[in-house]
């Protein structure tokens, strides 16, 4: 990075912008990327700081949990709430406030030099100041034919979410790393029984990870395993698995809850090159901070948090990212937009 906080000449391809015309584009303060929990909250931080917030709410408006049933663990909401009404409620407080939102996708970014350049669904120019990224993770599935229709009725894949909902219940999870082998252990406070189920016959997860789930009664361990499909109308009633060593396969009807614990992806493709990221495709952040190593570029939410995912803690992360970018503002001022001087040629008479 040079000093003056423009990137090198190393940069990711450009070719995107090359037919693009910027001289008449909207140049904002604020432009924040993604409308989650991280991503509402900032714009409405950055606009009650008189910062007027331009939103995009990227190819899924609302994030993870609009996905989600029932959030019975988000502060301030004893009965709990529909995943999609809550984010339909941080979208109404963020616009109240003056944020302005969009729909629409950044799918290029050109951070060489502010005022930052943004490509919006590949053709509509933006000018930014500064850029939230707040575009969140997505969970990996596995692509079953009933998978995605019962999320939410049964399948879920966050066991801290979702897993008190089955209090008393059998429940099936699938991975075998750190993840898997932490689900597997939290559900156990509510579920009667927990398969862990495994395609191979040793877990990659780390000893001592391991080592809690082997000791706990109530997980059972299903090896050279995988789940085929999920069975149940409106609700899960049950999975089909097959067994890699010989072939058959069986329903586990006693199953009413499917956790996928097999990793997520964070969504931060279009900032490939441009920011630091770990070798998962987090952005990476300097300290307590929400700095990247980019000058005016903050991070928040899932797209910089492996650790914890939760609703909670990414709204924390947009508060954060929102002060981030309200005192860099501050300190390093607006920067003018460049605009083609108008042609002051004398017409003939």
């Amino acid at each position: 990075m040079h000093e003056n906080g423009t990137a090198s000449t190393d940069h990711p391809d450009l070719s995107a912008f090359e037919n693009v015309d910027f001289s008449e584009a909207e140049a904002r303060d604020v432009v924040v990327v993604g409308t989650g929990p991280a991503g509402w909250t900032a714009a409405l931080y950055t606009a009650r700081a008189d910062l007027n917030p331009l939103i995009f709410m990227g190819p899924e408006p609302g994030g993870q949990l609009t996905t989600t049933t029932d959030v019975e663990n988000y502060p301030g909401f004893p009965d709990g709430l529909l995943g999609p009404e809550m984010m339909d409620r941080f979208q109404e407080q963020a616009e109240k406030f003056g944020t302005e939102s969009r729909y629409g996708t950044v799918t290029h970014v050109d951070f060489r030099e502010r005022p930052y350049r943004l490509l919006i669904d590949e053709e509509t120019p933006v000018y930014a100041q500064t850029v939230i990224v707040s575009t969140g993770a997505s969970a990996r599935y596995l692509g079953l034919e009933n998978e995605q229709r019962l999320i939410g009725k049964g399948v879920s894949a966050c066991a801290t979410c979702d897993g008190s909902f089955f209090r008393g219940e059998t429940v099936a999870v699938v991975g075998g790393g750190d993840s898997a082998m932490e689900e597997a252990t939290f559900l156990t406070k509510f579920a009667d029984t927990v398969y862990l189920i495994h395609r191979r016959d040793e877990l990659r997860a780390s000893k001592i990870m391991q080592q809690r789930a082997f000791e706990n009664d109530k997980i059972e361990f299903v090896w050279d395993t995988e789940v085929i499909d999920v069975l149940g109308d409106n609700a899960v009633e049950g999975i089909e698995v097959i067994n890699n060593e010989t072939g058959e396969t069986s329903v586990m009807d006693d199953v009413t809850g499917f956790f996928l614990a097999i990793g997520h992806t964070p969504n931060t493709g279009p900032f490939e090159g441009w920011l630091d990221m770990d070798e998962n495709g987090y952005i990476l952040t300097e300290g307590a901070t929400t700095y990247t190593n980019q000058p005016g570029v903050f991070a928040a939410g899932d797209a910089q948090d492996d650790e914890y995912r939760q609703a909670v803690t990414a709204a924390g992360t947009g508060c954060k990212a929102a002060i981030d970018a309200e005192r860099w503002l501050s300190e390093h001022g607006t920067i003018e937009v460049p605009r083609a001087e108008p042609d002051r040629t004398p017409v003939e008479a």
